[in-house]
């Protein structure tokens, strides 16, 4: 038996079919990958659940760092009972 022909066009039908990886039984597969690919991936629906939640975080905080260097009481801070001695 004389040797097989190289093929000219360099395309192997053997490497294609098992580049192919296994066979599936479920047949909507391919169908239903795209939900979990690109933008559909779980962090990125996570991301998009909470619009506007990293802004307000760093707002409410420089709020609060404000409120305390600036917004202090300088009278607050005796107990009940206290008098006050003029």
């Amino acid at each position: 038996m004389p040797p097989p022909r190289p093929n000219l066009t360099g395309f192997d039908v053997r490497k294609f079919v098992a580049s192919s990886g296994p066979t599936s039984k479920d047949p909507w597969r391919r169908m239903e990958e795209w939900r979990y690919t690109g933008p559909f991936t779980r962090w990125n629906r996570f991301k998009g659940a909470f619009p506007g939640f990293g802004i307000a975080t760093v707002a409410f905080t420089v709020y609060l760092g404000y409120e305390y260097l600036f917004l202090r009481d300088k009278d607050h801070g005796e107990g009940h009972g206290v008098e006050k001695k003029h």
